[in-house]
């Protein structure tokens, strides 16, 4: 076994350990860095196949934006451990048996000679001058130039729809107007109250 083939299965059973954790563990934090290392692990699988630029933004999106803001609101958050425990124990039949069907499918998928090296050939190794991020930017906006246009415009739409949301009118709550702040003159920021002296006794 070659030593490239001896680091696929390893981090392949780490992958499987680190996201087995993340379903089972207790604690929502502990979760979530489970979660952290299956990326990084992934990564480093995304390595192997010499996709250097997948593999650093996999780390750089997911473990440094994505995880911090889940971290944040899972620890801002009171989770009720209690009740995340009876719900694990509640719905665990319906867990096992949709991850048992998606199991079969990926057997059916992979498992059944469709990615065999007799059918696809093994990918011929890349000197060092080798740019994987030229490559993959030639092909998404040859190739793949409108799915990646119209994804563009779904996360516009998204950004847009939570913008919306977020700035819809709350009559209970207090709003800051800077324009009527900084046009505001002496006469509406002091007050002078008259009162009169009080007389000794």
């Amino acid at each position: 076994m070659g030593a490239e083939k001896f680091l696929f299965y390893i981090f392949s059973v780490l992958i499987i350990f680190s996201a087995t954790m993340v379903i089972t563990v207790r604690n929502p934090v502990k979760a979530s860095l489970f979660l952290v290392l299956t990326f990084f692990f992934s990564a480093v699988i995304w390595l192997l196949l010499e996709a250097e630029f997948l593999a650093i933004a996999l780390v750089l999106v997911y473990v440094g934006a994505v995880m911090v803001l889940f971290l944040f609101v899972v620890m801002m958050l009171d989770v009720n451990l209690e009740r995340l425990k009876a719900g694990f124990i509640r719905y665990l039949p319906v867990g096992i048996a949709v991850a048992l069907i998606m199991v079969t499918f990926i057997i059916s998928v992979v498992g059944g000679g469709a990615f065999s090296l007799a059918k696809i050939a093994e990918p011929a190794r890349h000197l060092a001058d080798y740019s994987n991020t030229k490559e993959i930017g030639s092909v998404l906006y040859t190739v793949y130039v409108y799915p990646f246009e119209i994804a563009a415009v779904i996360l516009l739409v998204a950004i847009v729809a939570a913008i919306a949301l977020t700035l819809r009118h709350r009559p209970e709550t207090k709003y800051q107007n800077p324009v009527r702040q900084i046009g505001v003159t002496k006469s509406e920021r002091i007050r002078i109250i008259q009162m009169p002296t009080e007389k000794k006794k």
